[in-house]
């Protein structure tokens, strides 16, 4: 014990890091506890967290939300099931289950599940390819979708049930941007020849490539007739009454209510202003009606059984389900996550994919199609004031009520009327310029990955599309972590200032720290700030990214080439006899002195900042380990190799393995230490150090030199005052090479050097 008048100091103990064991990390990331277990189980069915604690205040809220959002749905539903290539009612069927099912599971309030405009466009190009080669099932497509909504629904829930949720994040903004926006343009393309009336004319393929529907569109547009009176008239109807309330909500704030509400109901009010049209323009004409109109709706479920799931169809369909999935999850993740960060709530990523995945497998049952979370109701649902996710169940009552009460009703509505509804609806899924500006200015490589999802969507297919803007987006992503590039970085002395005014005499300088920056002053810094080189022979380099197997290479080689330019070689002729020289070492034939530049030194040291670095592998390592032996031989010495702000203590056993951090001729010479704040001799004892493998230290077994970044402010050296204080090593002792951070790893590396004394 050392004593300082009134303070005392007890010696400070050594730590030794136990090395990660894979035993201890098996047990604690893969065999769970009970209560995790536990935990797990009541995680998949989030309602018990919250429905015991429903109130009326709630209620009114769902009723409310869950009535708009039920007069929404109703002829989306049955417009997206003909973009399925089904009868509207499995629209219907749809939109009940996916309301119906989802709260039980759901970690989102405002999300609400059911027939969407790009999945059900995709669920129609499928059944277009693949019913021909299933002939037994064309007067039953629906079959045909049933089964893909189960498979659909397995796989996507035994991701949420594996936790694998994550997979979803490698799938960027851009690539989402890209295939929404291509299909937008898909589906509002194919659906003109409807809204027209020209889609009937014999040879016009509306499911073609989005150019091909274009151009034939003007080479048939002799053929429209008076369907394109009403869709026309009734889309601009659909725009008119949105544009209106949203002035009229600026222009009147405090009835921006009202007017949200009357603007959600448009869809509602156009289609029954229009069926009344249609009714009593086409009620004496049934066998020939004066515009195409939706026909006979069955009333009630009609086609409740067991979903048909048969290797048939499953070997027809495999081709399509990863495109299907892609569709599936993202719009409905992207979606809850949004309106998870505008109403200041987490959803929960894996137990949303469970929620969908059951509702698709259960979905059949009932003659749903594939369902997922939709845009348009969701944003609907969001500004009527839901509560709670049971404001679905709500919504599924209104479309049970329309399923078994409205289908006199749905046989006048016009096919021109619901492409006009699905034109209005999809056109917001289309990026703004502001948007894509957006991305040309932060990634200019994105922008072009988004365009080029856009027009693969456009000149090819929706499938192809999302590979194509999934695939370049993986693509930039190895690109930039295989050719990831370290930076020499040098010191820059810094000082605090309350303002950058001219200092005076009376000024009193600011507390100082080093920063290290690059050399080349990549990062921004300013150009008039000239970083300071360490020491000759020393060289501190940083990893910018992680250290991996496809980017070691690239990593290492331009650090070595950066060694070699500044120094030079510790023997001037390392191969003695003309044989022995490589083939490729260009010479000259007889080096000497006058070849190399002696006024460089030679390389001495070598810092890796690894504080950028979460994980290395054996390929890095071994990476590592050449090149070490290729710099000792460049050297003619032993060189010595410092690691600053490795985190992981699974990358220091992994490069412990690789032989560093330790030597046998080098101790530790700077400590950065801690104190506990230990008030007496009792309580020195029974803290923590004895059971973390902390020992008395001596004097003779090393120097301790105490690192100044470790003195509190106003005290001298890390001394409370009156306290007896204890001082313990932030890191293990027994592995000098590993430093808490630059600052410290240049010291010691100056002090094993004798460049330094200490405390100098």
């Amino acid at each position: 014990m050392t004593h300082h008048g009134e303070d005392e100091v007890h010696e400070p103990a050594y730590y030794v890091e136990p090395l990660a064991s894979s035993r201890e990390w098996v047990k604690d990331n893969v065999v769970p506890s009970k209560q995790q277990v536990f935990d797990y189980a009541k995680s998949l069915f989030p309602i018990l967290g919250w429905i015991y604690r429903y109130n009326w205040t709630w209620f009114l809220g769902d009723l409310v939300a869950g009535v708009t959002v039920g007069v929404v749905v109703i002829p989306q539903g049955m417009a997206y099931a003909k973009l399925a290539q089904l009868s509207p009612e499995f629209g219907l069927y749809s939109s009940f289950v996916g309301c119906a099912m989802y709260f039980i599971f759901a970690t989102s309030k405002d999300i609400t599940i059911g027939p969407v405009a790009v999945m059900s466009t995709l669920m129609g190009n499928i059944l277009t390819d693949v019913m021909p080669h299933l002939p037994q099932y064309a007067d039953t497509p629906y079959l045909v979708a049933g089964c893909m909504s189960v498979v659909l629904g397995c796989i996507v829930t035994a991701i949420g049930l594996l936790r694998l949720g994550f997979i979803v994040d490698f799938i960027p903004l851009p690539a989402i941007a890209a295939f929404m926006t291509g299909s937008a343009l898909n589906i509002a393309m194919g659906q003109i020849p409807t809204l027209m009336g020209n889609n009937s004319v014999k040879g016009y393929n509306t499911r073609a490539p989005t150019y091909l529907v274009f151009g034939n569109f003007f080479k048939y547009i002799k053929h429209c007739n008076i369907n394109a009176a009403v869709g026309l008239t009734a889309l601009f109807l659909l725009y008119v009454i949105r544009w209106v309330c949203g002035y009229a909500a600026r222009r009147w704030p405090s009835r921006e209510k009202l007017f949200f509400f009357l603007s959600t109901l448009r869809t509602a009010f156009v289609i029954l202003l229009y069926t009344l049209i249609s009714y009593l323009v086409n009620r004496h004409h049934h066998d020939k009606p004066k515009f195409s109109i939706l026909g006979v709706v069955p009333r009630g479920f009609q086609h409740i059984q067991v979903p048909v799931v048969n290797s048939n169809i499953l070997s027809e369909v495999a081709g399509k389900i990863p495109s299907a999935i892609i569709v599936l999850v993202i719009e409905h993740i992207s979606i809850s996550k949004s309106f998870g960060r505008v109403n200041n709530y987490t959803i929960n990523p894996n137990q949303e994919l469970i929620a969908i995945g059951i509702t698709n497998i259960f979905g059949p049952f009932f003659g749903a199609y594939p369902a997922t979370g939709s845009f348009s109701r969701t944003a609907i649902k969001s500004k009527a004031g839901v509560r709670t996710p049971l404001a679905g169940v709500i919504t599924a009552a209104i479309v049970v009520i329309a399923i078994y009460a409205l289908p006199p009703v749905f046989y006048y509505i016009s096919n021109a009327l619901l492409a006009a509804v699905i034109i209005h609806a999809v056109g917001d899924l289309i990026s703004t310029p502001t948007a894509i500006k957006k991305f040309w200015k932060v990634s200019p490589f994105e922008f072009f990955i988004f365009w080029a999802g856009v027009i693969v969507s456009v000149f090819s297919s929706i499938d192809n599309g999302i590979y194509t803007s999934v695939a370049a987006s993986a693509a930039l992503l190895l690109f930039r972590i295989a050719k990831a590039q370290g930076k020499f970085v040098g010191t820059i002395r810094v000082y605090d200032r309350p303002t950058l005014r001219r200092a005076s005499q009376q000024d009193k300088p600011g507390n100082s720290r080093s920063v290290f920056v690059p050399l080349d002053l990549s990062d921004g810094t300013n150009p008039s700030v000239k970083p300071q080189l360490p020491a000759d022979g020393i060289f501190i380099y940083r990893f910018n990214e992680g250290y991996l197997y496809p980017n070691a290479v690239h990593f290492t080689e331009h650090m070595v080439a950066g060694i070699f330019k500044r120094t030079r070689p510790g023997i001037v002729n390392p191969y003695g006899s003309l044989g022995n020289r490589p083939w490729n070492d260009p010479g000259p034939r007889h080096k000497s002195e006058s070849d190399i530049d002696m006024s460089l030194p030679i390389l001495r040291a070598v810092i890796l900042d690894f504080t950028g670095v979460s994980n290395v592998d054996i390929t890095s390592i071994q990476n590592l380990v050449d090149v070490r032996r290729q710099l000792d031989r460049y050297a003619n010495d032993t060189v010595s190799w410092h690691f600053a702000g490795v985190k992981s203590p699974w990358t220091r056993r992994a490069l412990i393995a690789g032989g560093f951090g330790s030597s046998d001729s080098v101790t530790r010479t700077v400590f950065s230490v801690a104190n506990i704040g230990v008030t007496n001799d009792k309580d020195f004892a029974s803290a923590p150090h004895n059971d973390a493998g902390f020992a008395s230290a001596s004097h003779s077994q090393e120097e301790f030199a105490v690192d100044s970044r470790s003195q509190e402010k106003g005290k001298p050296e890390i001394l409370a005052n009156s306290l007896d204080t204890a001082v313990i090593p932030i890191l293990s002792v027994n592995h000098p090479y590993f430093h808490v951070d630059l600052d410290e790893a240049l010291k010691a590396t100056e002090l094993e050097l004798g460049l330094k004394k200490p405390f100098e």
